[in-house]
């Protein structure tokens, strides 16, 4: 190989670095578009009216980010405390025989701790049923009523 033939594959070589590098800032430049949304306020959305003793109670924290759009938040983004029970996750356990009246609950934004949400959920009083209704016996019931 002449000293031109060298010159030239290796400025073709450099090209393709630097091609490669520019491709990689790009991607990472629009990462940071879509991903880098701040979030603005927290909102509380609960599933149920009261929580229920002996299981998992979801407890939903939506973030509303600066443009506008809502995404739900995990305890990845939200430390979780409460005055009884004990969080796993997103989910607040209370044993069966717990006996307030309700629970206060407290989550807070990680990434800004001055963003946080207050607030008391009442316990259930109705016991759960042993036995749920099949099928069958809910259409005979309605049968017998007419």
């Amino acid at each position: 190989m002449d000293d031109a033939t060298v010159a030239c594959f290796f400025q073709s070589v450099v090209k393709i670095i630097v091609l490669k590098h520019f491709l990689v800032f790009l991607f990472l430049l629009s990462f940071s578009f879509t991903h880098g949304q701040k979030i603005d306020s927290i909102y509380v959305h609960l599933y149920t009216d009261s929580l229920k003793k002996g299981t998992y109670n979801y407890i939903n924290i939506d973030g509303k980010l600066d443009n506008g759009r809502y995404l739900p938040l995990d305890s990845s983004e939200i430390s979780f405390s409460s005055s009884d029970g004990k969080f796993y996750g997103n989910s607040l356990y209370l044993p069966e025989d717990f006996h307030k009246e309700k629970v206060h609950i407290k989550a807070l934004l990680r990434s800004n701790p001055s963003m946080y949400k207050e607030f008391d959920i009442y316990i259930k009083k109705i016991p759960n049923p042993s036995k749920l209704k099949t099928l069958d016996e809910i259409l005979n019931e309605d049968k017998k009523r007419n």
